[in-house]
């Protein structure tokens, strides 16, 4: 099934909307398209896509009492949400048409494609003057073809992709990487801000760039944080303390921070997939879309750091959360 579809069975789950209340909800006391001032009591938000990171972003911004439509093709994710007051829609083009804002945290650029792009999807719903903020981790051509259509229909987009992994995303504590036009991203500030911290990073497209970049550098020190911990291991070293002597030197990282404990303990459970991971890196080391070959780059660590995160999927892992790699470089020293 594709985000634009409708999930056959919602009765048990939700009650559909009457178009009495459909009309309230697009009162116009309760819209503020850009570039009306946001507000909690006016401003109408929108969420696709409920993961670990989707459903903690959203819950952020529900509780600082902003009113929240969700589509998932799972609706029994989405009611740890409803307790909290989200509304439930039935489908992306309800989504649309009820927010003045919507935001999208999927999975791969191909899930983004049929939330933004298909017929029934969010950018052909749009009211005129709303915004669709995209977070998920996507191929900068495709944000720049968004943008595109989104002002074909006096409609704005903004790639705004995020790190800071599930623990950013609880705390309101993630990077956010938002590209497009700088009003807008300027306007969407109120909303950026509860999730974490923003950087306008410069035309349509620069933020899935800037992200890139960014899975590219977390990739490396995950890396070498794995081969770290297996060689102190290997050398008869207490792994935490080896840990606690170097995280304030040269050696430490956010990765570290983030992660380090969760690989001694084998805590694989994600924020962000291995899989997901092989998927970023991929836009950095493959051949880009059509005519932008000019913008490939050789990047001999990146490419090795895909190959042992596509390792973990090869061997299973792939749900398993980032710092799973771990978990190859101990199969390599036959751990």
């Amino acid at each position: 099934m594709s985000y634009g579809e409708r999930p056959h069975k919602l009765t048990s789950f939700f009650t559909p909307q009457s178009p009495s209340s459909l009309s309230l909800i697009n009162s116009a006391n309760m819209e503020t398209p850009y570039p009306k001032p946001i507000t909690p009591s006016k401003t109408r938000i929108g969420w696709i896509g409920i993961g670990v990171m989707g459903n903690a972003m959203a819950s952020r911004l529900l509780s600082a009492g902003y009113s929240v439509t969700v589509y998932t093709r799972t609706p029994s994710k989405a009611l740890q949400l409803q307790s909290q007051g989200a509304t439930l829609a039935a489908s992306l083009f309800d989504v649309a048409k009820s927010s003045d804002v919507v935001f999208s945290m999927v999975g791969t650029p191909q899930d983004v494609r049929s939330v933004a792009l298909d017929p029934d999807g969010i950018v052909s719903a749009l009211n005129p003057g709303a915004v669709y903020v995209d977070t998920t981790s996507s191929h900068p051509a495709l944000a720049r073809e968004i943008f595109k259509v989104a002002r074909e229909r006096d409609c704005w987009a903004v790639d705004a992709p995020v790190s800071g992994g599930d623990i950013g995303a609880r705390d309101g504590k993630l990077a956010i990487f938002a590209a497009g036009d700088s009003a807008v991203v300027q306007w969407l500030t109120p909303l950026f801000e509860v999730l974490g911290k923003p950087t306008f990073m410069g035309g349509a497209g620069c933020g899935q760039s800037c992200k890139i970049a960014n899975q590219i550098v977390v990739g490396a020190n995950l890396l070498g944080l794995s081969e770290g911990l297996v060689f102190a291991d290997e050398a008869g070293l207490d792994v935490r303390k080896w840990r606690d002597a170097v995280k304030g030197g040269a050696a430490g990282s956010m990765a570290m921070e983030l992660y380090g404990e969760r690989m001694i303990e084998k805590d694989f459970r994600p924020g962000g997939f291995a899989e997901y991971m092989v998927k970023d890196m991929g836009m950095g080391v493959d051949v880009v879309e059509e005519s932008e070959d000019e913008r490939v780059v050789v990047l001999p660590g990146a490419a090795l750091g895909k190959q042992l995160f596509s390792a973990m999927v090869a061997n299973g892992d792939g749900k398993f959360g980032t710092q799973g790699l771990v978990s190859v470089i101990e199969r390599i020293n036959g751990k």
